[in-house]
């Protein structure tokens, strides 16, 4: 039985159904309903809404291996699914494209204030040279991570004639005629628009501190479309407020259920959505149709089904 927790592509159901695989597919399923069901799970396809832990694992008597539809394992004990001999695959290559192209839309729109300027128009202001923008041509970025993400978005930029700087603290030897490999003291230093491609996990939480943002020596663009929990969103404010950051889009927050917000966590959200050069959106960077056909397709590749 594979139990499927999360929204997928018909290719996904149609293909378990010519392989005549047995499947659950619920993406209201929560943590909760899932532990009571899961031993009788030999495959689990999740996304992110559901922690796939040392509990739930142990419990999953059967399982062979487990699926993520995307990016990024932080949710999923690898470490302790390796040790029940639970193969874990993910399909990153399925939305790097559609992150890559967001985070492109975000840093244009940020630019050439798009979404502000769009804005006054509905309130029948027509400010043209208070939106007087600036061009990418030219400009030096720096990506923090160059993995899947990090690389088509680089691709992406390539075309816009920019100096790329890229630091992966895992990979060397990638510097090529589009980025040139660098450090994380070079990108502060030189670079117009930072951007972070990274995962969330012990080493990258909070990585955007304040002694981050201090060390910022062009008053950068900053881009987060990876995880929110990679920035301390009051370091961000902090950045912004005292004129180290110009402008910021975030597709993620530290915390993306805000129904569960606190009075802190009200008040930091509510100081950037009130500053004109900060973007939110929620968290739909990979959120593609194309993106969904891919994860789907790669994932069921890579567990040997397809």
């Amino acid at each position: 039985m594979i139990i499927i927790t999360a929204p997928v592509h018909q290719i996904l159901l149609d293909t378990l159904k010519e392989k005549g695989l047995d499947f659950i597919h619920d993406p209201k399923l929560n943590y909760e309903s899932l532990i009571e069901i899961v031993n009788q799970a030999t495959g689990l396809i999740v996304a992110t809404h559901i922690k796939i832990d040392k509990a739930m694992i142990y419990k999953a008597t059967q399982l062979k291996w487990i699926g993520r539809l995307g990016s990024g394992m932080e949710h999923i004990d690898v470490a302790y699914a390796n040790e029940k001999n639970i193969d874990c695959k993910s399909s990153p290559e399925g939305n790097r494209n559609a992150v890559a192209e967001f985070a492109l839309g975000l840093l244009l729109n940020l630019m050439r204030n798009i979404h502000t300027s769009s804005q006054e128009v509905k309130q029948l202001q027509w400010q043209r040279e208070l939106n007087r923008g600036e061009e990418l041509l030219g400009k030096i970025v720096g990506i923090i991570g160059y993995g899947n993400t990090g690389t088509a978005f680089a691709k992406l930029l390539s075309a816009f004639d920019v100096s790329i700087l890229a630091y992966d603290k895992y990979k060397t030897g990638f510097g090529d005629h589009i980025v040139e490999e660098s450090t994380l003291e070079n990108i502060f230093k030189y670079s117009d628009i930072i951007s972070l491609h990274l995962p969330l996990n012990a080493e990258t939480s909070h990585l955007a501190n304040n002694s981050f943002f201090n060390q910022m020596a062009k008053k950068p663009i900053f881009i987060n479309t990876s995880r929110g929990g990679v920035v301390d969103t009051s370091a961000l404010i902090y950045g912004l407020e005292n004129n180290l950051v110009k402008s910021a889009a975030l597709d993620v927050l530290e915390n993306e259920n805000l129904n569960t917000y606190n009075v802190a966590e009200s008040k930091q959200l509510n100081q950037l959505l009130s500053m004109k050069n900060v973007i939110i959106t929620p968290h739909i960077a990979g959120y593609s149709h194309e993106a969904n056909y891919k994860m789907s397709k790669i994932l069921l590749e890579k567990l040997g089904i397809l």
